[in-house]
């Protein structure tokens, strides 16, 4: 991997998601200005994770301790499974348990009132991390949160050891990836909608600023129109006094002249 799709990588996958998309194109640019076009097609690729997977690859990316104890109990865990050790096994499965959930706290650690979904699906990324080799190594950079398919190593709750499989699609893995997908779909509809109340907001407040500058006018003009009205009012005294003066000169003009 390349150092510019590598930063662009721990950056976009460290940063809140909320601001992916804009980041991610402008670094595709920086990288096509800078002579690697394959690079920002790279870039492009990217896909902006889910809440969920943020917060894991946000671990992962800022303790560099997480990976290398994921990493050293699955080998231990794969270690009893092939000695079909059942006391290392139970040992292992509660040392599991407690990492798991350590990390899902250290997670979450900062956020406010994460929701249980969120919970529900970093511990099981977590989980899938250290049965999964595939899910481990991808761990700082995902783009939804995994899943356990309950196969290979053995489960939280313990028992006899089932023999890894060769790594294939299963039917269990499928699904979970589709409903994965599908929580993708539904968190991009959800941002796609809240970026519209966040224009449609915008939208009020402009209209309501102008509908406030006119009522102001119409204030403006009103106090006016009053003003012109009283000005109004007070020159037709002044004229109805002035022909009434007119009236009474003229009629003592006449007289004189009788």
């Amino acid at each position: 991997m390349s150092d510019l799709l590598a930063d662009a990588t721990a950056e976009l996958y460290t940063a809140d998601p909320d601001g992916f998309t804009t980041r991610r194109t402008e670094l595709a640019t920086a990288a096509r200005d800078a002579g690697e076009p394959a690079v920002a097609k790279q870039i492009t690729a990217l896909r902006k994770p889910t809440r969920s997977a943020w917060v894991v690859n946000r671990l992962v990316r800022s303790d560099p301790e997480v990976r290398s104890r994921i990493d050293a109990l699955a080998a231990d865990l794969r270690e009893a499974a092939t000695a079909a050790d059942g006391t290392s096994i139970r040992e292992l499965t509660a040392a599991r348990s407690r990492l798991v959930d350590e990390l899902t706290r250290s997670a979450l650690r900062g956020l406010p009132a994460p929701p249980a979904a969120m919970r529900e699906e970093v511990t099981a990324t977590l989980d899938a991390a250290i049965a999964d080799p595939e899910v481990a190594a991808s761990l700082g950079s995902l783009a939804r949160a995994a899943q356990y398919a309950g196969f290979g190593l053995a489960p939280l709750s313990g028992g006899p050891p089932a023999p890894a499989p060769a790594a294939k699609k299963t039917p269990n893995r499928t699904l979970a990836e589709i409903e994965a997908e599908r929580e993708d779909r539904r968190r991009e509809k959800i941002e796609e909608a809240e970026r519209s109340l966040a224009q449609a907001d915008q939208d009020v407040e402009a209209t309501t600023a102008a509908e406030r500058d006119l009522e102001d006018a119409v204030r403006s003009l009103e106090a006016d129109l009053a003003d012109a009205r009283q000005r109004l009012a007070e020159a037709r005294r002044q004229s109805y006094r002035a022909e009434s003066r007119q009236q009474r000169a003229a009629q003592q003009l006449s007289r004189l002249r009788e």
